[in-house]
């Protein structure tokens, strides 16, 4: 790839700090502290149920958190309405996509930019997403809800991007699509964070695009976070490679699965 990484700050655009988050009686995440710097791309690895919803939930204002702190941009947005840390340039791609199907694709991208009052602006970006999905274009003037489950995914990233943000959290982007799909939807995200030098927290089961993809890692198992490190030494953990990645040494491959205990544990 061409382009130059973007600098990454030590400062975090985004810091969680001891954050709890239930769903009624039912703890979701525990404790969990993590921080994203400027100009990565930071994930956050789990199998389904770990809790990374939840996380980006607890971010966005969807869900109040019972305990800990959310610091995005140096201010405090716990608890905050979902409304205004929009407007504070954090914009969340939901799991499941979640795009407007009864609005054209035009009509869901200018949702995304409701918050914008500089229309020449949102016309450079509108030109900007098409340049990343061209396919978008293509289909500007139809109904979303009539576009493929890939198409959807690209539509709602770029419905994102035309908040103009400083920080995008993604949820499993990767859910439903095809492996064909899920590589050209993940070199798209890269080239946003790379060409814009936007902030990205990913949440995804499939670790081994989420590692390749990413700066930096978080593993998260029962709501809490268990192991941390930069993607690059994440990827070489003999844990993650075997729990997460699939690979096993030729050693162990007689071991049962189940009997082996992760190291963090």
């Amino acid at each position: 790839m061409s382009t130059m990484p973007p600098a990454i700050s030590d400062q975090p655009v985004l810091k969680l700090l001891n954050v709890e988050s239930s769903y009624g009686p039912i703890k979701a995440i525990r404790g969990v502290s993590l921080q994203v710097r400027r100009g990565e791309i930071a994930t956050v690895l789990g199998s389904n149920g770990a809790g990374k919803t939840t996380i980006l939930k607890t971010i966005s204002g969807i869900i109040d958190p019972r305990k800990g702190s959310i610091e995005f941009k140096g201010e405090i947005i716990t608890a905050k309405d979902p409304a205004f840390i929009v407007q504070q340039g954090l914009s969340h791609v939901p799991e499941g996509r979640e795009v407007f199907p009864l609005l054209s694709v035009h009509d869901n991208l200018l949702m995304g930019a409701y918050t914008r009052s500089d229309r020449d602006g949102v016309a450079r970006d509108m030109e900007t997403v098409f340049g990343y999905f061209p396919i978008l274009k293509e289909r500007s003037a139809q109904d979303a809800g009539l576009l493929s489950g890939g198409q959807q995914q690209m539509l709602a990233i770029s419905r994102a991007l035309m908040a103009d943000p400083d920080l995008i959290l993604l949820d499993e982007p990767s859910l439903g699509l095809s492996p064909k799909l899920t590589k050209e939807i993940f070199e798209i995200v890269v080239r946003i964070n790379r060409e814009r030098g936007t902030t990205i927290l990913l949440v995804e089961q499939n670790a081994n695009m989420a590692l390749n993809a990413s700066d930096y890692g978080y593993v998260l198992e029962n709501g809490r976070i268990v192991m941390e490190d930069t993607c690059a030494r994440l990827r070489e953990k003999d844990d993650i490679k075997e729990f997460y990645l699939g690979l096993k040494d030729d050693g162990v491959r007689g071991e049962r699965r189940w009997k082996k205990k992760k190291t963090w544990r």
